[in-house]
């Protein structure tokens, strides 16, 4: 008994390591799937949540912005990679982005921290009107190859 369950182990183990060995990593998106505003909203919309939750909204709204406007000479939507552009994907690129990221996830969690401490003193229509002004910059990238 104690036979077939090392084997089985043994088995599942070594089949694991085969499906995780087989596996490259895809490279890297300039804009990443996840930064999406799943609804855009209106005046009266907002007007009708609490405080807290326009927090939230207007917080998702800096980081869809923080993460998309710097690459827009490159992209405007998730799926542009360095390679796509034709730019050479070496180590010295791969870095370079890879830190450009780090960077942006250290400023937004610094800029987290800060919304959640001086957010809630702020005034709702001024987050009202900050949210609609993010939302319309988002907007606006739908239009970005117009100006092309």
């Amino acid at each position: 008994m104690k036979l077939k369950i090392v084997l089985f182990s043994l088995g599942l183990f070594f089949f694991t390591s085969i499906g995780f060995a087989q596996k490259k990593k895809a490279p890297k998106s300039f804009i990443s799937e996840k930064v999406t505003i799943k609804k855009y909203h209106n005046k009266s919309e907002l007007e009708r949540m609490q405080k807290g939750e326009l927090i939230v909204l207007y917080s998702e709204r800096i980081e869809v912005l923080v993460r998309t406007l710097p690459y827009v000479a490159f992209a405007t939507k998730p799926g542009i990679t360095m390679s796509s552009l034709g730019i050479p994907t070496n180590n010295d690129n791969k870095k370079a982005l890879d830190n450009q990221f780090e960077s942006t996830d250290d400023y937004l969690k610094k800029a987290g921290e800060f919304h959640s401490e001086y957010l809630p003193y702020s005034d709702t229509g001024n987050l009202i009107a900050g949210i609609l002004f993010y939302e319309e910059i988002m907007k606006s990238l739908h239009q970005y190859n117009d100006f092309r």
